[in-house]
């Protein structure tokens, strides 16, 4: 199929135009669009998908890459010879053939919660729709220019999204994420445009082309991101700073302690929707952009800084557990699960493995699956009694059977039970830092300390919360209110469970058009 990629990109951008274009007050019509666009998204992911040949890398060779589209969009003269060049160039491998199909399935899943926004509906399905075309655009992009467009552009739609449908807090929560983001975003921007000089493609043309990037052979001698002679900036090599200033940037999405602290406040205000595709999607860019432009374009300075992210990871995986713990809001609880379940991520990378970064990446879809269904959970008690305080509630079993199955398996799901897809991430992460060097030990007692935490913070949430005689602070009015589950409440949650556990039983369903990709970065990375 051609051009399934721009398709993927431009339709949900097309439908949010074709809202805007509507006259107001037709929210059961903005409704259909979104959900229709999110579904033929979905079924079109699925098809690539299916058809996506899983003995082809990737990485740095085009020849290697699939349903690759590209075409000139701006080029300008540098000197009587020289030109910078930015393309229209999108293209999937294994690492980002994953990511794309999980954005579809949050999106189509977060069209599906998004049914009853009734407030300023126009507004927020458009936005919904924009912020859609942006995740899948930014994640199919190979063309750092056309990245970073696609990686700013998911600032204003989400922007908004939490500050006028927000809880409370919003324009606090809102602005805190627009900032944090922003200067994430910075630092990535300062490499970008230090590689657009290091680096030409062909000979007489500055590119932002990521593969090209990728290619050692590619880079100009004496320039300043060189590979064997790297000018030094302030007592360290450039490429060093270079790395850095894109670890900062991919932590801060991702996010990592101690650059987490704008996601506990979005997620707790955010609308459910919104939540889910927060935490979803929009997480995974951070590992997603780690890999793809950090570790591909310098695996040297990687493999330095490895054991600096794998303490990053560590303290990342006990902080969010404790403060989980800790906390009494439910969805401030999943919020710094979130932070927890990261780390896992970063420890993976860090392990420069090829069991290690599957796991990372594997833990990245899972965890878009499993923290969307804990999420909606969420939603489920805010939706009925605009309350998500834990103590607030007693004995839930009693009154929402249906609700309370489900939310087991979310926790026991989370919590890495074997046979579901969390157990999977987890278990190839924690057995890569037993096969390197590079992970100081302790990190290694962290990463299991996490997991012991997660099972303590979800079963005791379990038990408090659901378990026992019926009681709520509301009395008589929330006991009318705590309805079980209706049909599509149950479609979401059934749909995110049976995924969860197929995941987990076949993981070769992921591992497979996988492993070629990630074997290839390996490759680079021992070259280094």
């Amino acid at each position: 199929m051609e051009h399934i990629l721009t398709i993927l990109i431009f339709l949900p951008v097309a439908g949010s135009l074709g809202i805007l274009a509507l006259p107001g007050g037709k929210n059961y019509l903005y409704r259909w669009i979104t959900l229709i666009i999110s579904t033929i998204n979905l079924g079109l992911s699925v098809w690539v998908y299916l058809n996506f040949n899983p003995d082809l890398s990737g990485i740095s060779n085009e020849k290697a890459m699939q349903f690759v589209e590209k075409a000139d969009w701006i080029t300008i003269a540098v000197g009587d010879i020289n030109k910078i060049a930015i393309q229209y160039f999108v293209g999937l491998d294994g690492l980002n053939m994953p990511m794309v199909l999980l954005s579809a399935l949050v999106l189509f899943i977060g069209s599906i919660s998004a049914w009853n926004i009734e407030y300023k509906a126009k507004g927020f399905h458009s936005l919904f729709l924009l912020l859609s075309g942006s995740i899948i655009g930014c994640f199919a992009a190979l063309d750092f220019f056309l990245f970073f467009l696609f990686f700013e552009f998911m600032l204003l739609p989400m922007y908004f999204l939490i500050g006028i449908w927000g809880g409370k807090r919003r324009e606090y929560a809102s602005i805190k994420f627009f900032i944090y983001t922003l200067v994430g975003s910075v630092c990535i921007l300062l490499v970008m445009i230090m590689l657009a000089f290091s680096v030409q493609y062909p000979k007489d043309t500055y590119t932002f082309n990521l593969l090209a990037l990728a290619d050692r052979a590619n880079f100009i001698p004496d320039s300043l991101l060189n590979w064997q002679n790297s000018r030094w900036l302030i007592n360290m090599p450039a490429r060093r700073w270079a790395f850095l200033l894109l670890l900062t940037g991919f932590a801060i999405k991702l996010p990592a302690v101690p650059v987490h602290t704008w996601l506990p406040d979005a997620h707790v205000e955010a609308p459910t929707p919104i939540s889910v595709i927060l935490a979803g999607i929009l997480l995974k860019i951070g590992g997603y952009g780690l890999l793809r432009i950090g570790i591909s374009i310098f695996p040297d300075s990687g493999w330095i800084y490895s054991d600096w992210m794998a303490i990053l990871g560590g303290i990342s995986i006990v902080y969010g557990a404790l403060n989980a713990m800790a906390s009494h809001d439910l969805k401030r609880m999943v919020a710094y699960s979130s932070v927890s379940h990261m780390g896992f991520v970063l420890i993976g990378i860090a392990s420069m493995t090829s069991e290690g970064i599957n796991g990372a990446m594997y833990q990245l879809f899972s965890h878009g699956i499993l923290s969307a269904m804990l999420f909606l959970l969420v939603g489920v008690l805010q939706d009925r009694t605009h309350d998500k305080t834990i103590e607030n509630y007693r004995g839930l079993a009693t009154k929402m059977p249906v609700y309370t199955g489900m939310t087991i398996v979310a926790f026991f799901a989370s919590l890495g039970l074997p046979g579901f897809s969390g157990f999977v991430g987890e278990f190839f992460t924690i057995m890569s830092t037993f096969g390197t060097d590079i992970i100081p030990r302790w990190v290694i007692l962290a990463a299991v300390a996490g997991l012991v935490l997660g099972a303590a913070y979800f079963l005791w949430t379990l038990q408090r919360m659901f378990f026992g005689k019926y009681w709520s602070k509301g009395g008589e009015e929330w006991a009318v209110l705590l309805t079980d589950l209706n049909l599509r409440e149950k479609t979401m949650l059934i749909i995110l469970a049976l995924l969860a556990l197929a995941f987990g039983i076949f993981p070769n369903l992921l591992f497979t058009p996988m492993s070629k990709t990630i074997m290839t970065l390996v490759d680079m990375i021992q070259k280094s």
